[in-house]
């Protein structure tokens, strides 16, 4: 009997997909050969994605559930069935994570690293912070009455503080908050100890409530619905209207309470007096700081930077080391793989286009540029120098908006012709585009990338870069930049590929036909997520076909592997480790054209609801380097993870050498930079060739 390809049965569910992947963050902070700083890095990374989760997904589901609406993905799970089983994961992942940080604070003791809540410091210690208490604190702090007359204040999305019950000298009871602003640190840092400022501001509560007793209190921190919706076709100034949508991220619907495990009864209960939240919703932790996200603070600390993982310096190499990168790239197409290859030449590419007299025009998009942007001053200056710069700046990248905002301002202050989006789509495309006179004609140069032009986050994402001078790339990249400008509404690109129409229906046709080459067919996607079920139903097609197909997803699958009769020939791989992998990459075997890049995930929202690119890799030569990387990463025994049919993850075993993929290509391309060595190490070339064999 054929397989329905549509049941249920088939697919994950995307929501309980990701909690898996947050575990494997998680399960990073759990490893002890990693030095415990390394670990506490990556427990703070575990609270920031659940945050976000909370703030976008869960929230997005409660809203369906009392909308009663019973959209449902491909495993037909219901929002109620769904909300279910994301606070039974986490209520059992909890006890891992309490005995996770106890266990790294523990390490951190043994290096004379302290976290201590304020009552177990000494009295030296307990003077010093006192001194900061009355002098940078006491004049910050919030308090604040709750009764008849002074109402429950609004909480704003992810506020902090304590709740306090109080008693006055005629022996009546009554309640306060303790509102901790985001500008103080989360925690007060003397020598080599850090007390969480909670523990400080409840020691010294009865200075902020003066003539009250202080008979209980609990810290606790609240998280709302933070998914802004813009009617764009009603926005007459789109700024206007997203600075709005900004405002009332605050004002979103609760969706969480987070607090210390033991709260008073009575504090809980007049908590939840104002607070519209069931108590499914309420999360207490033992042990256990609220706000993982601001354990950055410590991670930080320059000072303790041996108590990380050693930090990796990106590389120029040949031929970008030695020669103008406009010079090169028309003697060549040039692929970078960052952090390992440098960044530094996409911000040259615009410093110089911008500097040089015979450029004409520089165009590209903006997703999310980074609080400090080298390229953004570069536009400016290009502006000033009279260059026409074109810049489309996503507003409407979550999270980022007030960022984007700012920097659209800037570039429209300077002159610059700023675009703020296309309606009802994200531009999530990573282009930009130089134009340069050469003699009596015109030259275009493109650079393309799954990543983000923002030079902080290239530092510790893995990403591909890739710059050309055909003149192919060059119109396809003009027709892009007009779409974005104009009033078209449909584009066709002849050598690159463009969501929502063109990316889709470009790797089902090329899943299918791999497909057909049955056991001599092999298919590699790399991506952060796979959801599109029609990809994922081509993939099951293309499996029983006999067709090899290796997965490399980093967060949400949910594809199912290993089901026979469907997917048999399916892995599916999740890379964790020091660096964020992020780059999308599609391979086919017998195609044409071997490899393509792109800015677009395998989700709806990628190939239908966004503006994307995809580029395929025309050089034998640069094919083989991502064929190589990609090699490498199946390989890789130290950071691999592999799906199970029931939807568990395994951790690879380590069978004969040690493959660690980020420590390899680091190696590497040190030793290439190293000018001494007389030959250019093959270490990865050899191992790739040797997997390639093999498979």
């Amino acid at each position: 009997m054929t397989p329905d390809l549509n049941s249920p049965q088939l697919y994950f569910n995307r929501e309980l997909s990701w909690l898996q992947f947050n575990s494997r963050v998680l399960a990073q902070a759990l490893d002890e050969k990693l030095p415990p700083l390394e670990r506490l890095k990556f427990l703070a990374i575990y609270g920031t994605n659940l945050d976000e989760f909370y703030m976008i997904r869960v929230a997005g589901l409660k809203a369906l559930f009392k909308a009663r609406i019973q959209e449902s993905g491909a495993d037909k799970l219901t929002p109620t069935e769904q909300l279910e089983a994301i606070r039974e994961y986490l209520h059992k992942e909890q006890e891992i994570l309490e005995k996770c940080y106890a266990s790294i604070i523990s390490e951190l003791h043994i290096h004379g690293v302290h976290v201590k809540n304020f009552d177990a410091l000494n009295a030296t210690e307990q003077s010093q912070i006192e001194e900061i208490f009355f002098n940078e604190i006491f004049p910050v702090i919030i308090p604040i009455a709750v009764d008849a007359t002074h109402p429950f204040p609004h909480l704003n999305n992810l506020s902090f503080g304590l709740a306090m019950t109080l008693q006055d000298d005629s022996k009546n009871i009554k309640h306060g908050l303790i509102r901790i602003p985001r500008v103080l640190p989360r925690f007060i840092h003397i020598d080599h100890t850090y007390v969480p400022i909670e523990s400080v501001v409840e020691y010294f509560a009865s200075e902020l409530f003066p003539g009250f007793k202080h008979l209980a209190s609990t810290p606790f921190r609240v998280t709302r619905n933070a998914d802004i919706e813009i009617e764009e076709e009603e926005a007459d100034d789109f700024l206007e209207i997203l600075q709005e949508g900004l405002r009332s991220r605050n004002k979103g619907s609760l969706i969480r309470l987070e607090l210390m495990d033991g709260a008073d009864e009575g504090l809980l209960h007049f908590l939840l007096s104002h607070l519209d939240l069931d108590e499914d919703d309420i999360y207490s932790y033992k042990g256990v700081p609220l706000n993982l996200g601001t354990l950055w603070q410590i991670v930080g600390d320059k000072s303790l930077s041996h108590l990380v993982l050693p930090t990796f310096t990106p590389k120029v190499l040949p031929p970008l080391d030695s020669e103008n990168i406009f010079n090169a790239i028309e003697k060549q197409d040039i692929l970078l793989y960052h952090p390992f290859d440098s960044f530094e030449p996409v911000i040259q590419f615009i410093k110089e286009a911008a500097d040089d007299p015979d450029t004409l025009a520089i165009r590209m998009t903006l997703y999310r540029a980074g609080q400090k942007s080298p390229i953004i001053k570069a536009l400016i200056d290009a502006v000033r120098d009279g260059k026409q710069v074109m810049v489309l700046v996503e507003l409407k990248a979550r999270f980022d908006e007030e960022n984007n905002l700012r920097w659209a301002r800037a570039l429209e202050d300077a002159g610059a012709h700023v675009v703020y989006g296309i309606p009802g789509l994200k531009v999530h495309a990573k282009i930009a585009q130089v134009i340069k006179r050469k003699g009596k004609k015109l030259q275009s140069y493109v650079h393309l990338a799954t990543g983000n032009y923002n030079p902080s986050t290239a530092k510790i994402y893995t990403d591909i870069s890739y710059f050309t001078s055909k003149e192919a790339f060059g119109t396809d990249a003009t027709h892009f930049f007009h779409f974005l400008t104009g009033f078209s509404t449909y584009t066709k690109l002849d050598t690159l590929f463009m969501a929502p129409v063109q990316i889709k229906p470009k790797l089902i046709k090329l899943i299918d036909k791999e497909g057909k080459q049955g056991k001599n067919g092999h298919i590699i996607l790399k991506a952060n997520s796979l959801v599109d079920k029609d990809i994922i139903k081509a993939l099951y097609v293309a499996s029983q076909a006999g067709c090899k197909i290796d997965l490399i997803i980093r967060g949400i699958c949910c594809l199912k592997p290993g089901i026979k009769g469907v997917s048999e020939n399916i892995t599916v791989s999740s890379i964790i480790g020091k660096y964020l992998e992020h780059p999308r990459i599609y391979y086919f075997k017998n195609n044409k054209v071997n490899c393509f890049i792109s800015s677009a995930d395998l989700m709806p929202r990628n190939l239908i609801r966004r503006i994307e690119l995809m580029t395929p890799i025309l050089e034998e030569k640069l094919t083989q380097k991502i064929v190589q990387i990609l090699m490498l990463q199946l390989a890789d025994n130290q950071l691999r993870w592999e799906l199970q049919e029931d939807g568990n993850y395994v951790k690879v075993p380590l069978l004969g050498k040690p493959i660690n993929n980020h420590e390899v290509l680091e190696q590497y391309v040190n030793k290439i930079y190293d000018k001494t060595k007389k030959e250019t190490p093959d270490y990865v070339s050899r191992l790739a060739s040797r997997i390639l064999k093999e498979s």
